[in-house]
């Protein structure tokens, strides 16, 4: 354990050397100023030390940067902050020790130094510096594991598609690092490709892993039969399973669920209680993807209605998620006027790499405290 002692008096220093040496502490540095103190530390960035510094017993009265000051200067650098601070003054001023305490310092012991009172406030200081290690240590393992999930969990989410006849692309923003929004899409064979967005219940780690099962059984489900009905089916199966299992928080989701034929030029789509969604027929006609269905995972068995849109030339469809919403009402757009507005122009998406932007001003995309997603779609 390392101590620094600050103090611009000599004898001081030697006092509270001789206290730390009976008591047992034998690693210990004294320094005449804060100055002298801020070289040894380095402000600029951490670098190995001679002796690692646990604790930091500094005088406030001292010329050039007074104690308070040195405190608050150690406050503000990252690598610095969390090393505690007894101030060992002769001050009587409760005004000035009240400043000193407020600055960031933990405690402080009055001069002429009483022995038993200065060790026993190291000992009460190292205590609660080993409870902030050890949750520190702990908070970084808890950070280390949800920057791994966030990684499993982006890896599940589709690449861009560009081919001939299909364009799709997403913009995926998660409030935290861990998001309950997921999309998804697969090239059934060379005309038909699947595609879905969802919104899980809540957001974080709880909606990430079930939205992280139900990825995985929404995969098996598509390859294994296609149409909007029979996979939305199964889904709500699988979550109605679940929630059978888990009485305590009943999960669920909403999410557009669509097939696009190039071949035939017909989409095929299920809304199950997710925002409506647009689709721009041949550059004539937006069609609102309404919500027909109950989200998912409420009930045993949903009444799942699926409609067929037809097309000639083309087809451009706009999916997003609830967050969306949130965020444009929360920064004074309104929402359905500018998704209709969006949605009515066939837009060349290489000129778009991030479609949220087409609803959403950047500088207004910090506003949300929910996940937001936007998916678009388009067929020629």
């Amino acid at each position: 354990m390392g101590i620094l002692i600050v103090d611009d008096n000599q004898v001081n220093l030697f006092v509270i050397e001789n206290i730390l040496k009976r008591a047992g502490y034998k690693d210990y540095l004294s320094f005449t100023s804060a100055k002298e103190m801020f070289e040894y530390l380095n402000l600029e960035k951490p670098v190995p030390l001679k002796m690692p510094v646990d604790i930091i017993l500094m005088d406030i009265m001292m010329p050039e940067i007074d104690g308070i000051e040195a405190c608050r200067m150690l406050q503000g650098i990252p690598h610095l902050k969390d090393i505690p601070i007894i101030f060992v003054t002769a001050l009587e001023d409760s005004n000035k020790m009240a400043e000193a305490l407020d600055a960031g310092g933990l405690d402080y012991v009055m001069k002429p130094i009483n022995k038993t009172e200065l060790l026993a406030r190291i000992r009460v200081v190292l205590r609660l510096k080993l409870e902030k290690d050890k949750n520190k240590k702990h908070d970084e393992k808890i950070r280390n594991q949800l920057d791994l999930s966030m990684q499993v969990q982006n890896s599940l989410l589709s690449e861009p598609i560009k081919e001939d006849h299909l364009t799709i692309r997403a913009s995926y923003i998660p409030a935290y690092k861990l998001a309950g929004d997921m999309y998804y899409w697969y090239k059934i064979d060379d005309s038909r490709y699947a595609v879905i967005l969802l919104d899980m219940m809540g957001h974080g780690i709880s909606a990430s892993l079930v939205c992280m099962f139900i990825s995985s059984v929404l995969r098996d489900s598509i390859r294994t039969c296609s149409d909007p009905k029979l996979v939305m089916s199964e889904l709500n199966r699988w979550m109605y399973t679940l929630n059978l299992r888990n009485q305590q928080i009943p999960y669920y989701f909403t999410a557009i669920y669509l097939v696009i034929d190039t071949d035939k030029k017909t989409l095929e789509y299920v809304n199950a209680g997710h925002p409506a969604g647009f689709a721009l027929v041949d550059e004539e006609e937006v069609i609102e993807l309404s919500n027909r269905t109950c989200a998912v995972g409420f009930f045993e068995e949903i009444d799942i209605k699926k409609t067929t849109i037809s097309y000639n030339n083309s087809v451009q469809v706009l999916l997003y998620t609830d967050g969306v919403v949130e965020t444009m009402e929360k920064v004074g757009i309104n929402q359905y006027p500018q998704f209709v507005k969006t949605a009515s122009k066939l837009w060349e998406i290489e000129s778009v790499p991030e479609p949220i932007n087409l609803v959403l001003p950047v500088d207004q995309q910090g506003e949300a405290a929910d996940d937001m997603c936007v998916v678009f779609v388009q067929a020629r």
